[in-house]
């Protein structure tokens, strides 16, 4: 009797939690549908781009890169203690020249020993012990004197060349887009990436450009104006979309506030980080029938932080989003 009270209920509770899914689904179905943060920022993949007046609070990490963190190339290190030189000692009596005249000195002791002559019998008593020292000593310091002529034919040349401090970080070490690591200075004595007004107006440009072309589903249009990263994510969200019977219509993009957070260089390819606001008309619609699924014909207001990215005076293409908190 309680299974057939509490089944009334039971279906109440699917329906609010299907349309709650539905919801979920489709809010805020722009480009990353708002929620997510994704693409590549070069060097500063995972670090948080500088707050500005547009985004004062804090910029959400990126999520889904084709950056991963700790791919570095490292300069290769010398091992401590190994070499091939006179006087390296990495074992019990040390390598090189020395540290075999030790290990037979000793040998040769213990051979005699073995044999009943003493330790120091098969050297022929302690005038041969005396002399072997003397010869031990001469080679010792004929070696030292060979040493110090090799490290000073070497030191002109080292000094001659550029020193650690002189040199920054290799901004092309990881190769091209897609090898990342963590955040990364430019190159000393490089000069600054400048944004111009004319940038400023690419990005305007862009933010109606890809909005347009992602609400017609046109990869052919996206792929003149994203990086192929960026294309990749992009053609996914409208796959699924395409699997629900939906379609995502953008319209009526417009700008209200920007702020440039930070720009910068990495070897010939450059990088602006845009904190934007701006208002759009967002509906998703049922695909076959028209029928508005979510949204509604009043304009939105979004904020988030595109990364740009060109060849060096090339065209600008978007290459991250990141949403704001």
């Amino acid at each position: 009797m309680l299974r057939f009270r509490l089944g009334p209920w039971v279906a109440v509770l699917a329906l609010l939690s299907g349309l709650a899914l539905s919801t979920a689904d489709y809010a805020d179905a722009r480009i990353g549908g708002g929620r997510s943060s994704f693409g590549s920022r070069g060097f500063r993949t995972f670090s948080a781009p500088p707050s500005t007046r547009t985004t004062p609070g804090s910029v959400s990490p990126i999520e889904r890169s084709t950056t991963q963190p700790g791919t570095f190339a490292r300069p290769n290190a010398a091992a401590p203690g190994v070499g091939g030189g006179m006087f390296n000692r990495p074992g019990l009596f040390g390598g090189g020249l020395l540290g075999g005249l030790a290990a037979g000195f000793l040998g040769a002791g213990l051979f005699g020993l073995l044999f009943g002559h003493g330790l120091f019998g098969g050297l022929g008593g302690f005038a041969s012990i005396l002399g072997l020292l003397l010869q031990i000593g001469l080679v010792a310091f004929v070696g030292m004197l060979l040493f110090r002529m090799w490290q000073g034919r070497r030191q002109p040349a080292l000094a001659g060349g550029p020193q650690l401090r002189d040199i920054g970080p290799n901004p092309s070490g990881l190769g091209s887009l897609g090898g990342g690591a963590a955040a990364a200075a430019p190159m000393t004595g490089m000069p600054p990436v400048e944004i111009k007004p004319e940038d400023y107006q690419a990005f305007e440009r862009l933010l109606g450009d890809i909005q347009a072309a992602y609400s017609a589903e046109d990869l052919n249009a996206l792929r003149a104006l994203v990086t192929p990263e960026m294309l990749s994510y992009l053609s996914e969200e409208l796959a699924q979309n395409a699997s629900r019977g939906v379609v995502n219509k953008v319209s009526n993009v417009k700008l209200e506030q920007g702020d440039l957070a930070e720009a910068w260089r990495e070897g010939d390819t450059e990088y602006a980080t845009v904190a934007m606001r701006f208002s759009l008309v967002d509906r998703t619609l049922d695909r076959a029938s028209g029928r508005l699924v979510e949204g509604s014909d009043t304009p939105d207001i979004a904020t988030e932080v595109w990364t740009f990215r060109r060849a060096r005076n090339g065209a600008w293409l978007l290459s991250a989003i990141q949403q704001t908190h």
